[in-house]
């Protein structure tokens, strides 16, 4: 009886993007997911220290608030840059070579934040660090987006983006015990940032490269290689492969593709959606979770105690990204992220008005909770709504943009808590949120669906 492996080899020829998508989750997918999520996870574990550094910095160099929103805006501005040429390079040198450019990066700036000084050079410095850090997850969604099987695609971006949380965990437990130790904490802190530029060159080494892109760059050979080491993981023996001629003439025979620019009649109305969704979101995450910790502080809650608060609030995003990739494969991608923005909103007023200790931990863990299920649905949704040979740039264009409102909010939060307390601020999340809901809703669903070439 012939195997179902060889059933498929030997029916109509197979592209090798194709090859890929029959695939199950491989030993091999494993090591992929892994080796992007750990750098993804110091890339989360980086932006999360920002939030204690400022608040130690509060209490031991006296910053005001707005010295510490020039701190978080520094490398939010040089996120939003980083976001957009990295996705532009990614389609032009590679996805794996941008990956681990982008750790070395932010690495070895966050490991010489440390050392600053003064605040000018502390500013300047996170600057570069926005730099590795905005390129680095656009780019590390799309190389994984292009690997994982069709069917579980979705669920695997969510994964991805789940070690999120971790790097979150890993800065409140850094922001805790090392950045509240004492007047040089929060230098120890930022040193151990210093770890993603030693990974890099385990990315750089490891990690494939995409098919599609080595493809698209006329390198057959390696991308045929590439396949097979896939293949050979979910247990494809040589008769299962299709002959070099066979996946030649079913590439030969594909429809070149049909769109040039993200802005183009086919895309102009997804990407409008896509920045729509991630300019809002930006706001309020960022404008929320950077400021939790000096909020908390500026409550009368000691630097300890709302560090401690803080990592309680952290630990809720795990059970968040669970539920989203579980949802994202059930009602979809656009369900999926409108769900979750919708119940952010509703958490953002509930934190804005809380008032004990016990409201403001449940309401900041339901925040949590919705908030990063949702960026785990954006992520997933962000790739697939583009052709091969502008997927890095509609992913990082679209990050690029909403990383201006991420420049935006550490700014807007002390204006408006000034202006009306934090429960002003808080409703002004909600209202974004709100938005964001409405503008994931008219996104395509692109659930099942191959990726388009």
């Amino acid at each position: 009886m012939m195997s179902p492996t060889s059933a498929a080899s030997s029916a109509a020829p197979l592209t090798r993007a194709e090859r890929l998508d029959r695939l199950p989750f491989t030993r091999r997918h494993g090591r992929l997911l892994g080796a992007s999520g750990i750098g993804w996870a110091l890339d989360a574990m980086d932006v999360g220290l920002v939030s204690f550094v400022i608040a130690a910095l509060t209490v031991h160099w006296g910053i005001d608030k707005a010295d510490g929103s020039l701190i978080a805006s520094a490398g939010f501005a040089g996120m939003a840059i980083g976001a957009t040429v990295g996705g532009l390079l990614a389609d032009r040198i590679g996805r794996r070579s941008v990956f681990a450019l982008t750790l070395l990066v932010y690495g070895i700036a966050t490991g010489a934040s440390a050392l600053a000084g003064g605040l000018a050079v502390l500013i300047a410095l996170r600057f570069i660090v926005g730099l590795g850090l905005g390129a680095e997850l656009p780019v590390a969604s799309t190389l994984v987006s292009e690997f994982a099987p069709r069917r579980i695609r979705g669920r695997v971006i969510v994964w991805l983006e789940a070690f999120w949380a971790i790097g979150w965990i890993l800065a409140a437990l850094i922001g805790t015990l090392v950045a509240a130790s004492g007047p040089s904490g929060w230098r120890w802190a930022l040193a151990i940032g210093m770890v993603p530029a030693l990974y890099s060159l385990v990315i750089r080494v490891g990690m494939p490269e995409s098919v599609r892109f080595l493809e698209g760059r006329g390198r057959h050979a390696e991308a045929e290689q590439v396949v097979r080491q896939f293949e050979e993981s979910a247990g494809f023996t040589d008769a299962d492969h299709p002959t070099e001629e066979d996946t030649w003439s079913a590439g030969a025979e594909a429809p070149a593709p049909r769109h040039e620019s993200i802005w183009s009649r086919g895309l102009r109305g997804r990407t409008a959606a896509l920045w729509t969704v991630w300019f809002c979101i930006n706001l309020s995450y960022y404008g929320a979770f950077i400021w939790i910790p000096t909020l908390l502080v500026e409550r009368g809650f000691d630097l300890t105690k709302s560090f401690t608060f803080t990592l309680i609030i952290t630990l809720a995003q795990i059970p968040g990204y669970a539920v989203s990739a579980w949802l994202i494969e059930r009602l979809g991608r656009r369900w999926t992220l409108t769900i979750f923005l919708a119940g952010s909103a509703i958490a953002a007023v509930a934190y804005g008005s809380a008032g004990s200790e016990t409201a403001i931990i449940v309401a900041g863990c339901l925040l949590s909770f919705f908030n990063l299920g949702a960026w785990g649905a954006l992520y997933a949704i962000g790739p697939e709504l583009y052709p091969t040979a502008v997927r890095g740039t509609g992913t990082g264009a679209a990050a690029g943009f909403g990383r201006i409102a991420s420049l935006v909010a550490p700014f807007l939060v002390p204006v408006l808590v000034v202006a009306g307390s934090t429960v002003l601020a808080f409703a002004v999340f909600a209202a974004t949120f709100g938005v964001a809901a409405l503008a994931a809703f008219t996104l395509p669903e692109q659930r099942g669906r191959a990726l388009e070439d």
